[in-house]
């Protein structure tokens, strides 16, 4: 297994006002999964195809267990990516994709064909080796790229946006099918996503790109649940958030003294806390609430309130939330414990 690290990573296409990819320090661990995550244009795609070889620095190296290949062409690395669009072959079969990169090495004919095999039931393509790639769905053939990716047991193996071309039931299948793949076979894996949930549910640690700088790195519970500023909280969907200024381990803002977890720093900030962890009803830091709109949301229920005038949004069970229709008021509660505070922009 193999552990990949980029130092000080920088790419400055010709004729763009700003770098594609800024100074980009990450490792990834040896055997783990790490989504690479964040809005179309932020750098993820380039931050990938660096690791490739298929684009050239303009500063900064990428290294496998410490030796530098940023020097190295891309057949030389070790890397596999696997792009958006499965480019696979439409001449050969699914068999003669898959074995394609072993063709080339010059494996011996039997064991390619045995490799083949395997990866085949891997990927849960099992008697469908000898169709083309027109015979197969997009979800078949995302399966077939990934499976001619795995074959050459690479060292590391980067997956570019592998699910947006697949319906939501496909792409939970492959999420499932990606994740389990990576787990038995150690690779160390990078997967390139815009959404935050299919990072979450995939990876052990998500790097974040904005605007080509990464602005947080951690297991997906931090990134979550304790952002490192107010940009990262609004991409994990943070709506509630409140000015004000700690001290003593109390948070003065519009609505009064609001307690704070322990070990919470002092100063000017703005208090941040999911809307699933505002709570409907009487408990810690209570206060009074109008409710201004009730959204059905399937598996949720969105509540829009107003709080000592300040706009506040919950989200709870349908249950919870069958009897509130606008105008209703309550007693909602801000739990200590679900309070973050950040720095102000």
């Amino acid at each position: 297994m193999t552990t990949l690290s980029l130092h000080a990573l920088r790419k400055t296409y010709p004729g763009a006002g700003q770098a594609a990819v800024h100074d980009i320090d990450l490792t990834v661990e040896s055997g783990s999964l790490t989504a690479l995550l964040g809005p179309s244009g932020c750098g993820k795609t380039t931050t990938m195809k660096l690791i490739a070889g298929l684009v050239a620095p303009d500063a900064g190296e990428v290294r496998l267990d410490g030796t530098p290949i940023t020097h190295l062409p891309p057949e030389r690395r070790g890397v596999t990516m696997v792009f958006q669009n499965p480019l696979l072959f439409p001449h050969l079969t699914i068999t003669q994709n898959i074995g394609f990169g072993l063709r080339m090495r010059g494996f011996a004919p039997a064991r390619i064909a045995d490799s083949v095999a395997e990866m085949l039931s891997r990927v849960r393509l099992d008697g469908l080796g000898d169709r083309r790639p027109a015979a197969l769905s997009g979800g078949q053939q995302q399966r077939a790229a990934l499976a001619r990716a795995l074959v050459l047991q690479p060292k590391v193996l980067l997956l570019d946006e592998p699910l947006s071309n697949l319906d939501p039931s496909l792409r939970d299948e492959m999420r499932q099918l990606i994740r389990s793949l990576q787990q038995e076979t150690g690779i160390t894996t990078i997967v390139v996503t815009h959404d935050q949930a299919e990072a979450v549910a995939l990876s052990d640690r998500i790097a974040l790109l904005l605007d080509g700088r990464l602005a947080q790195q951690g297991p997906p519970e931090d990134l979550y649940r304790n952002p490192a500023t107010l940009a990262v909280a609004r991409f994990f969907g943070g709506v509630n958030f409140l000015p004000g200024r700690s001290r003593g381990g109390v948070f003065q803002s519009a609505l009064g003294a609001l307690t704070l977890p322990p070990g919470t720093a002092e100063g000017e900030g703005v208090l941040t806390l999911r809307p699933e962890a505002l709570r409907l009803g009487p408990g810690p830091n209570g206060r009074f609430a109008r409710v201004e709109a009730v959204t059905f949301l399937g598996t949720q229920t969105r509540v829009n309130l107003t709080v000592e005038g300040c706009a506040l949004q919950a989200l709870t069970s349908p249950d919870l939330a069958a009897a509130l229709v606008p105008g209703t008021s309550l007693t909602v509660s801000l739990p200590p414990e679900a309070l973050w505070l950040l720095p102000p922009d």
